[in-house]
This record gives structure tokens, sequence and C-alpha cells, in this order.
């Protein structure tokens, strides 16, 4: 905790040595997230820009568009349009309220916060029905593997470790599903999963004395050509925004919160430290070259993760919110005069190259989580 409280006020004294960035309007905020939004939407069956999305990517179900879809949710909160919640409505009738195909694997339940937003936005009970059948088989049969990232032994599919959560874009996908599920249902079986879960996976997969996530199990031993440990910008980004969505579930007396603050705020700490000078984090966290490409996918949830927490006070103001700032310049300067956000990591599970014209339906999505909390930072701070 000191070594926190120490960096923390080593990137508070940086942050005094250079004009502190300006703070956009939340009208201004609003207008540019429901412009990427919006080119999503639009473009939601056209996958050129997309060259190294899976074939599943045409699924709505399935985590690269669910990513998309759940923040779509946020917007829908803040936004006067009422496109894009009827858009999810609509899509939730569509798919008939489905989860995944994949019994227990954590990319195919992300869609189901979407359909726990709809039930509680008009299309009632319905839209839980199968997550409920889905969860329960969870619970009455949860898997008992082990956490070790190895392939499939018949030689085909996803490796066994995946019915658990092995790797940490996981933690972004399922626990926060978990927890709303429990709270919209109130049945606490579902949180106890989750917490004891997500406890499991930090415990294997958090080294703590970077403070950072390894990708998976194959990473621990992985250095880059400089010898520097493969720390993957966008999957530490999914676990900051899982933290993000699974603190927002939890109210301030529940007995486990204190543990996701604390694994919230160390990460952050380390984090606001490796932000670029362009407000950009490297796809390769410890990649401090001055060569490294804009990357959108992994900076969108940092900037959403330190706006969120300096809303709601976890996160020091001070330090974070021009982090934050920054952040989403470095987001708007990738949007493409189309609406179109790019630099966008295409699908992957490490570090990788990426382009200006590469977008991705979970960029989109971080970009509008993005959006929605600088917004309401914006927002309640113009209101103090």
């Amino acid at each position: 905790m000191l070594l926190n409280a120490i960096l923390a006020a080593a990137v508070a004294m940086t942050a005094q040595a250079s004009p502190a960035p300006q703070m956009p309007a939340p009208a201004a905020i609003l207008k540019s997230t429901e412009r990427v939004a919006t080119w999503q939407l639009d473009h939601r069956n056209a996958f050129e820009h997309m060259p190294a999305a899976s074939r599943s990517v045409r699924d709505p179900r399935d985590w690269q568009q669910a990513t998309f879809w759940v923040a779509l949710t946020e917007l829908a909160d803040r936004s006067r349009d009422p496109a894009y919640a009827r858009a999810i409505v609509e899509l939730g009738r569509a798919q008939r309220w489905r989860l995944g195909d994949k019994a227990f694997h954590a990319d195919d339940q992300l869609i189901a916060q979407a359909w726990i937003w709809a039930a509680a936005h008009g299309a009632g009970s319905e839209a839980v029905v199968p997550a409920k059948a889905y969860f329960d088989a969870v619970l009455a049969n949860p898997p008992v593997g082990d956490l070790v990232f190895r392939p499939n032994p018949s030689g085909h599919g996803d490796p066994i470790c995946t019915q658990r959560w092995c790797w940490a874009d996981a933690l972004f996908m399922a626990p926060p599903t978990l927890l709303q599920f429990s709270r919209a249902t109130r049945d606490p079986r579902y949180a106890r999963f989750a917490h004891e879960e997500f406890r499991a996976t930090t415990d294997y997969l958090y080294d703590r004395k970077d403070r950072l996530f390894f990708r998976d199990s194959r990473f621990f031993e992985r250095r880059d050509a400089k010898g520097r440990k493969l720390f993957w910008s966008r999957g530490n980004g999914w676990v900051m925004a899982g933290l993000v969505r699974i603190l927002d579930e939890l109210p301030k007396t529940d007995p486990q919160r204190a543990y996701y603050v604390g694994l919230f705020r160390d990460m952050a700490a380390r984090i606001v430290g490796l932000q670029k000078p362009d407000g950009f984090w490297a796809p390769s966290l410890l990649d401090d070259g001055k060569d490294t490409p804009p990357e959108t996918s992994g900076t969108a949830f940092f900037t959403y993760a330190f706006a969120w927490g300096v809303d709601v006070g976890i996160l020091d103001a001070q330090t974070y919110r021009p982090a934050a700032i920054r952040g989403w310049g470095a987001l708007e300067r990738s949007v493409q005069p189309d609406g179109m956000l790019g630099w966008v990591q295409q699908v992957s599970d490490r570090p990788d190259s990426v382009a200006a014209s590469d977008t991705q339906f979970y960029g989109a999505g971080a970009y509008v989580l993005a959006g929605t909390a600088l917004y309401d930072l914006s927002r309640h701070g113009a209101a103090r």
C-alpha cells in the first residue's frame, strides 16, 4: 500500500509539471460516443474492417459483438435517442434471449448482461429465462479442472481449462454477468460462485510484483525481444473494465467489495504510469518505445476504468482524471471521419500489429464504455 501511495504521488507530481488537459463538455462527449455507436449499429453486417475476426463475429451472442451490445446498454441509459434501447430489445427478441452455445465458456455468457438490462427496460422476465437455465446448469455441475492453459487433448476445440476462467479476458465476460444476474434474481448463489472463481483466477494469473495480469499461463515465462514480460494491454483492459462492472454491482456494505477495490486500485496505480505521452497505452504494456503503434481497445478500457473510478470516489482525481482525459483525446483522434473507430487490435491473445483501418465490435464497445463513464464524470464535475 505504501508503494502504491508513492507511485500515485509521483504520477501526480508529473501531472502538475505539465498543463492539465481540459475536460470536454458532457454534450460533446455524448455526441462523440453516439457517433461511434451509430456507425457500429449501421455497419453491424460489414466485416471488411475486421481482418482477424473469427467467423463467430457474425453471431451477436458471441463475445466479439456482445461487448458492443453490453456497452450500448450504458449509452441507452444516457442518450435521448431511443434507437439504442430499441436495437437491444429487438436483437434480444430475434435471438430468443439465448446465451452462447458453449455450456461453461465465459465468452458465451457476456451477452446475458444485455438481456438482463432489457428485462428491466420493457422486455419483461422472459428475457432472462434462458440465462437462468444456463447458469443453474453451471451451478449444478461446476467445472473443477485446473487453470493451466494447454491444448485440448482431442486436438481440436477450446482448451479444457476454458470451462473455468483460465484467461484474463474471462474476468470481463462472466463475473459481472453473474453478479448482475444474482442481483436481478435476488439469489446469492450466483454471486458466491462468481467470487470464488474470480479469486481463483486472480491468484493464478495476477503478477503481484508487476501488478498486472498475464493473459493465461502460457505467458508466465514468455518475454519480448528485450527480455520484458508480456503483459497485454487489452487483456489487462478486460480485467480493469470487469472490475468496474463488478464494483458497480456491489453495495458498499458488501463484505466482498474491499477485495475488488484493493485490486482495482493496485492495478490502476501501475497502469496509470504506463500511459504514453500521446494518451495511448501500448499493445504490450511494458513496451515504452516511441514507435509503438496506437491501440484503442486497451486504451478505451483503461479510460473507462479511470473515469469511472474517479467519478465514484475510488480513484484520486488529481492523478487519474488527467489520464482519463488524455486517453479520451487519443481515442477521439482514432475515430475516422465517418465515425468508425480505428486502431483496434484484432482478435488475439497477445500484443500484435494494428492498423488505422482496423476496427471491431469490442473496440466500439470499449469506446462507448469510456465515453459514458467520462460523460458522467464531466457532468458531475460541472454540477459540483
